[in-house]
């Protein structure tokens, strides 16, 4: 792969001094930087769900920076499609001939005059530097053209002086698959000017606004255009009201100067948008953390899980009664999906589901209610018995109590290098509790107050969870050999949660202490 994007840098060199620096300039032509391609596939991986297998389309492909990184980035098997236009054969013709043996699907068209796509036809992942063409290089009938794609796409009505980057994310509108993520390389002259809005509207309004990463305007990112840049992150899919929006200033997308987390109300309510995150120093949280909002515990402990955790066969052959049972999540590895989903009795939809074994009956009692359980747990006397957990129990085969918690962490993640999310929040919709390869997160009253009222506010802060950047997850936890970290209860408890604040609704009471807004739920 590195041959083959040296191979690249020196095509684009090749191709970029047989233009004049003004004929690139009205066909709006600069090239994404490689290490800013990089980093931005780096952050697409970062924010793509696990395991998804990807749909990839850059509609403004070029000599193929992003596609580079793409192959760079994610694994050969989870790329399932990748397709790109270059409208102009100067750069699409050599690039077909780059990329002839891999299986990227490149088109030598005009994106904007192509019609979408089938909707199970869609790409679930769009990445795209779209040509920086300023309106006055726009003839009036290729305005009126973008314009009513625009608005056939999007339903966003696009005004006479916006360049050409604008339309082009309003048609790519209809390319992406529901729940699909965006990444766009922009100007960031967005955010603030007049004609700025219809793009501002669509963030808000249209999708689900991930992020805004603006780059230090005196840090430019393309060597042959003085322009700021930033790059727009966002999933296709409605927005909640109670949403809010990452926004970060300066260094890097896995390292800004600046970040906040805004409330979508309150950008539909801004004209001027960098205003609200741009500054030289780090935003400081306002010191709202995790631990306001949860009890965290960590998961139980059996002292053998061989021993006592049972699937659904082995429960049934023990004849085990159902008092006796509590589900349990599988360990993070065999949870292929963020979300637990429940059936009708609460227990958790996964293709094999797991028990824990809790009996407080002493054996005689057991006896009396299942020979096959009883002669089970005598066979655990010489080994499970033994272990330091169950020899301080009576019975050795009781469990702490932990019940289900809504919302729990893995416990253990690698670092960036090796996992762009090095820990997992997962959204737990059933009844079943966690072992202590998982971090528990119980809601305090205000919070589960708030999810009681509405059932979007579990989802909304699921989301805000799973946001939180790694390199603030990573500087409360702790590291051993091998970049491997590790986050306790206390850790985890210690990061920031301005944004889920955000999420909860005014208490009217600004000076009640917080030990009486969040008193415990968990013992």
């Amino acid at each position: 792969m590195k041959s083959i994007e040296l191979s690249r840098l020196a095509l684009q060199d090749s191709l970029d001094v047989l233009k004049t620096q003004q004929e690139r300039n009205i066909l709006g032509q600069f090239a994404t930087p490689h290490a800013l391609a990089s980093d931005i596939l780096r952050h697409a991986l970062f924010l793509m769900p696990s395991c998804a297998k990807v749909d990839f389309l850059d509609p403004a492909i070029g000599t193929g920076s992003f596609y580079a990184a793409l192959r760079s980035h994610f694994q050969p098997d989870n790329v399932i499609r990748a397709r790109g236009f270059e409208v102009d054969p100067h750069y699409g013709l050599p690039a077909m001939h780059l990329w002839n043996e891999t299986s990227l699907e490149l088109q030598i068209k005009d994106f904007t005059v192509c019609p979408p796509p089938a909707v199970d036809d869609r790409a679930n992942l769009i990445i795209c530097n779209p040509p920086y063409v300023r309106h006055h290089h726009l003839d009036l009938h290729a305005k009126s053209h973008l314009a009513e794609a625009a608005a056939r796409n999007s339903g966003i009505e696009i005004g006479g002086l916006a360049g050409l980057y604008c339309y082009f994310m309003a048609i790519a509108h209809a390319w992406l698959a529901e729940g699909g993520l965006a990444g766009w390389l922009i100007p960031s002259e967005f955010m603030d000017v007049n004609y700025g809005s219809a793009v501002r509207k669509y963030l808000t309004e249209k999708v689900d606004l991930v992020q805004i990463h603006r780059f230090d305007p005196k840090e430019l990112q393309f060597g042959d255009a003085q322009v700021s840049s930033a790059v727009v992150w966002f999933r296709k899919r409605t927005p909640s009201p109670l949403q809010t929006a990452k926004m970060t200033f300066g260094g890097t997308l896995a390292d800004p100067l600046v970040y906040r987390q805004i409330p979508i109300q309150e950008l539909r309510k801004s004209s001027k948008w960098s205003s609200l995150v741009h500054g030289p120093a780090k935003v400081r949280p306002s010191g709202h953390k995790l631990s306001d909002l949860f009890s965290i515990k960590r998961g139980l402990a059996t002292g053998d899980n061989k021993f006592f955790i049972l699937t659904e066969e082995k429960a049934h052959r023990l004849l085990v009664p159902e008092q006796f049972l509590r589900p349990v999540l599988p360990s993070p590895r065999h949870l292929v999906s963020d979300v637990v989903e429940a059936d009708e009795l609460g227990r958790p939809s996964l293709a094999q589901r797991l028990y824990l074994l809790d009996c407080p009956l002493n054996e005689e009692e057991v006896s009396r209610i299942s020979a096959p359980l009883a002669e089970y747990l005598s066979g655990g006397r010489d080994k499970a018995a033994q272990t330091y957990i169950c020899s301080r129990r009576t019975p050795w085969y009781s469990q702490e109590k932990r019940p289900a918690a809504p919302f729990v962490c893995t416990y253990m993640g690698r670092g960036l290098q090796d996992r762009p999310r090095p820990f997992r929040f997962i959204l737990n919709k059933s009844n079943a509790t966690a072992l202590n390869v998982y971090l528990m997160l119980y809601p305090r009253p205000l919070l589960a107050s708030a999810m009681q009222s509405d059932g979007k506010v579990a989802i909304a802060v699921w989301e805000m969870l799973n946001a939180i950047p790694s390199e603030v997850l990573l500087g409360e936890g702790r590291v051993y050999g091998g970049g491997l970290y590790k986050m306790e209860p206390k850790e985890l408890a210690n990061v920031p949660a301005d944004g889920i604040m955000a999420l909860l609704p005014k208490t009217g009471s600004e000076s009640m202490v917080q030990g009486e807004m969040f008193s415990d739920l968990v013992a």
